[in-house]
């Protein structure tokens, strides 16, 4: 079994962050009860992305699991409906998956 990292980037509008707070901590009752792994939120200070961005990770135990998981959550009325929400306060988003390197065990 293989983790897989996977590493949402988010632009956040301005002014927008304290309705992105209530809409997350709603998505994490409904994700909890998905089987989402917890994730890890970071809030960009500087960098490749500028200011106004969160990253956001999450620690799969293989791609297997995050494909089953994901596709509750996509299917999910709750989720899809929170998702909606978002299209108002993220401008642009985009996702990375890692695997440790070297990702067997040698």
């Amino acid at each position: 079994m293989v983790i897989v990292i996977m590493r949402l980037i988010q632009r956040v509008a301005n002014g927008k962050w304290d309705e992105l707070e209530e809409i997350d901590k709603k998505c994490n009752e409904v994700e909890d009860k998905l089987g989402y792994p917890p994730k890890k939120r970071y809030r960009s200070l500087s960098g490749a992305y500028g200011n106004n961005v969160i990253i956001i990770e999450r620690e799969w135990q293989s791609l297997s699991k995050m494909e089953k998981t994901m596709t509750k959550g996509f299917l999910d009325p709750e989720l899809v409906k929170l998702d909606k929400k978002l299209d108002s306060i993220i401008e642009w988003q985009k996702t990375e998956l890692y695997v440790p390197h070297p990702p067997f065990p040698e």
